[in-house]
């Protein structure tokens, strides 16, 4: 990688990166990280040197990604590959990418700018919600009156903002104007997606990683965090029966669970008051107080049967019913579903009765043997990964709450008779 002119800033310290601007003007942005240098295709192994990985929720390389368009971008049979940014922000625990675009709008659109130059893509789509749309059009507006990027950027208003909004495919049928619903493909959106483009589609914390690595390179990105999670990753930290109150750190990749909730200042997450945290969003896995010193990577978190995922720490307090909560999750996320294959307009609804059931302390047979006959009937059957991801957090809620569960099914509550603190 070659850079155009000379670096005009000294790169970020500490874990303050993405989030260092003062504020989301151009001015403010170009004074904290300098203009952004002109790239090539050789920017896709300066990412994966720098180890960029996908914030959406699945961890994915950045750089296999973009080698996997380039290449395909390279015959042009279809036209030049079409760059997708992914700022729906479906997941209701998250708050992470709303942060990123009202602060930091100019890292994102760089991101764009620089993977658009490495896998040849002429125009991109910024897919959002109208709630997070305007600090993007006035970023844009900045750029069109200084410098015109050598990519066109439009932003799409995406038809619904549903919990399964983001997912790839559903983003890439809202972009070629259908209803933003996930699809059962057989072709890869690298192979073939709007207009039978080829199509690459990165959340928009992923995009502003590479925008820095760009400026800064892969060994100063690697300077922090862990070998597996090399740099810096935006986390939020919220109450589980209360998304509102969550806050969005910057911190260290690697960093300990407890350390990040520490940080947070919840209430649920004052020392000895955290009974468990749900990691990786409402669809992700429950783990116990025990688990607080593992490191927020996938090494750390592989033992305890959980990934990072977008980034989400929902906090259960030591004072409310896990059954209940779980109860309530499955319902919400049943709902949420497309509505478009067996596994969720059948399955889901019905993980969602049973646990409810069990939550109610109503004995009927075997409650905890039926939701893990229901959830392995579902697990790896959606035309996404919704369902995937409601059966993983009630089998972990089984686990990690069995006495719980044991109480549930003999009609009470752990809370409700002085078994917990």
């Amino acid at each position: 990688m070659t850079l155009a002119h000379p670096r005009t800033v000294l790169p970020p310290t500490g874990s303050r990166r993405l989030l260092a601007t003062p504020g989301p003007g151009l001015a403010d942005h170009e004074q904290t990280h300098g203009l952004l240098p002109h790239v090539g295709p050789g920017i896709i192994d300066e990412l994966g040197r720098a180890g960029v990985d996908g914030r959406g929720g699945a961890g994915f390389p950045l750089a296999r990604k973009l080698t996997a368009v380039a290449a395909r971008g390279r015959r042009r049979t279809r036209g030049a590959p079409i760059v997708i940014a992914n700022g729906a922000e479906g997941e209701p625990a998250s708050r992470k990418d709303a942060v990123l675009l009202g602060r930091a709008p100019h890292l994102v659109l760089d991101g764009i700018v620089v993977v658009a130059a490495a896998v040849g893509a002429t125009d991109a789509v910024l897919a959002t919600s109208e709630r997070l749309a305007e600090p993007v059009r006035r970023a844009l507006a900045e750029r069109a009156a200084s410098r015109p990027d050598p990519v066109s950027i439009s932003i799409r208003i995406l038809p619904h903002t549903s919990f399964v909004s983001g997912e790839a495919g559903a983003l890439a049928s809202a972009v070629a104007g259908g209803r933003g619903l996930p699809e059962d493909r057989v072709v890869r959106l690298a192979e073939r997606g709007p207009r039978g483009r080829p199509t690459l589609v990165s959340n928009v914390e992923t995009l502003a990683q590479a925008a820095l690595v760009a400026r800064f390179g892969a060994e100063w990105a690697r300077s922090t965090g862990s070998p597996r999670a090399p740099g810096t990753r935006l986390v939020t930290v919220s109450d589980v029966t209360d998304p509102t109150t969550a806050v969005v750190l910057e911190t260290a990749g690697g960093a300990p669970l407890g350390e990040l909730l520490r940080a947070s200042r919840l209430a649920a997450a004052e020392p000895g008051r955290t009974r468990a945290v749900l990691i990786g969003g409402w669809g992700g896995t429950w783990l116990p107080a025990a688990a607080l010193d593992a490191g927020f990577d996938v090494d750390g978190l592989a033992p305890w049967g959980a990934a990072p995922g977008a980034g989400v720490l929902a906090v259960l307090d030591d004072r409310t019913c896990p059954i209940g909560v779980t109860a309530r999750l499955a319902t919400a996320l049943a709902g949420a579903s497309a509505g478009r294959c067996g596994p969720c307009v059948n399955g889901l609804p019905r993980i969602a009765d049973v646990v409810g059931d069990l939550a109610s302390g109503r004995p009927a047979g075997d409650l905890a043997g039926e939701v893990r006959r229901v959830a392995a009937l579902v697990d790896g059957r959606g035309a996404c990964h919704h369902p995937d991801g409601v059966a993983r957090m009630v089998r972990s809620a089984l686990d990690v709450f069995h006495d719980d569960v044991r109480a549930h099914l003999g009609g009470s509550c752990l809370l409700r008779h002085g078994g917990r603190r």
